[in-house]
């Protein structure tokens, strides 16, 4: 299994890039392969001072940036790390492509250079995110901002094969945000998509308000790409208001102070549980090809988990299982037959 990842792509690379993917090659059985400046990553590497035979290096000039325009960057930076990556999962050198670079470049650049699941309208960034039961799968943080009922079913489709086959959640329930929990509430976006959703072969539940989520009382959350971004920038933003806010009123006195001695193991394991490092990055789902967009600012550790998302998403045949279910007739099976 070879993964290819983009050296040169987020806010701490490539430092922070090669060190979770140095400790990947470590512990896992895959290939990674290192595209970027060959330069830079060899005298990085060599910082370890180890012996890497399941670390390889591919060159790449040109670097795609932030401030880069995404389909322009695409076809005219042709030598740089995210397209290079990108044509080598096309060209069957690779089996996943992993980058924390410009998410509208590689949106772009995995449609124009691998192409969607034929079936597939549009393929949707869905992170993960922690909840009080586990995790829940965001469907869609920001590829897609104008959708139609027909591209719900779709993210409610490709969720739940997500869910099942990565997370191991034989059953996941998959709901529609919304502004209330009845069939009847919103717009005709979302009426029009909960018949949809209603007659697919998936555990549909219904509506959802985004208060519910956190709660974890759906694994696969269907919204636009409007919606779900800012429903995913809000929960980051919350989180880290909570962490300042009880690391203030731990730090406030002794007495408070030795409080905090007490629950230590306790705050740990909550803060290990709401880290959304610990879930990799986030998978183009309905691209017919692994790719994983990580978090812009993701440190080593956050590369680390990335890479392990994309060896069991190749491992568990996730695009298969996609594929499946996107050719089954949209009412003409009952959920039950699908567990």
């Amino acid at each position: 299994m070879k993964i290819v990842v983009d050296a040169m792509g987020g806010d701490h690379a490539p430092k922070e890039v090669i060190k979770g993917s140095v400790q990947a090659a470590k512990d896992f059985d895959i290939d990674i392969i290192l595209v970027g400046k060959e330069k830079i990553i060899k005298e990085e590497l060599n910082s370890y001072k180890l012996s890497l035979k399941n670390i390889h290096i591919q060159n790449a000039e040109e670097i795609i940036t932030n401030e880069d325009t995404p389909t322009k960057a695409i076809k005219t930076k042709k030598d740089s790390s995210m397209v290079i990556g990108l044509k080598m999962v096309k060209e069957g050198k690779a089996d996943a492509f992993v980058s924390a670079g410009n998410t509208g470049a590689l949106l772009t650049g995995a449609l124009l250079l691998i192409g969607r699941i034929k079936g597939v309208d549009r393929p949707a960034l869905t992170p993960v995110l922690p909840t009080n039961t586990g995790c829940a799968l965001l469907v869609d943080a920001g590829a897609n901002t104008n959708c139609k009922p027909e591209n719900f079913l779709q993210f409610g489709i490709m969720g739940s094969a997500y869910m099942k086959k990565v997370l191991n959640i034989s059953f996941p329930r998959v709901g529609l945000v919304n502004v209330g929990t009845e069939e009847g509430k919103g717009n005709d976006l979302t009426k029009n998509s909960y018949m949809l959703l209603k007659n697919a072969p998936i555990n549909f539940i219904g509506n959802i308000e985004a208060r519910e989520i956190p709660s974890g009382n759906v694994e696969v959350i269907v919204c636009d790409g409007f919606v779900g971004n800012v429903i995913l920038k809000l929960m980051e933003g919350m989180g880290l208001a909570f962490y300042s806010n009880i690391k203030e009123i731990f730090t406030k006195n002794i007495f408070t102070y030795l409080s905090a001695i007490l629950v230590k193991n306790g705050l740990k394991g909550f803060k290990k549980k709401m880290d959304y490092t610990e879930y990799g990055g986030a998978p183009l789902l309905g691209i017919d090809g692994v790719v994983i967009k990580a978090h812009g600012s993701s440190n080593a550790k956050a590369f680390y988990y990335a890479i392990r998302q994309a060896k069991t998403f190749i491992s568990t045949g996730v695009i298969n299982e996609i594929k499946e279910y996107i050719a089954m007739p949209t009412g003409g099976n009952n959920v039950e037959s699908n567990k």
